[in-house]
């Protein structure tokens, strides 16, 4: 299981990239914390999510 945003999921052996896709996150729009560090845009592609791991995914909202 795979600790995502406070929830345990399903989610080992996928890469991360498809994880975000499947969930409905857009890629530009998102902060991505992963084992208590910030992940560049450029790992989201070749991190395979593992069981224990944990991760926080912020979303960037616009307003005035």
């Amino acid at each position: 299981m795979v600790k995502i945003n406070g929830e345990a999921k399903e989610a080992a052996g996928r890469k991360l990239c498809d994880y975000l896709k499947e969930a409905g996150y857009d890629s530009r729009a998102i902060a991505v914390e992963y084992n208590e560090a910030i992940l560049p845009k450029a790992d989201y592609e070749t991190t395979i999510l593992q069981d224990g791991d944990v991760v926080e995914i912020v979303c960037f909202m616009g307003g005035g």
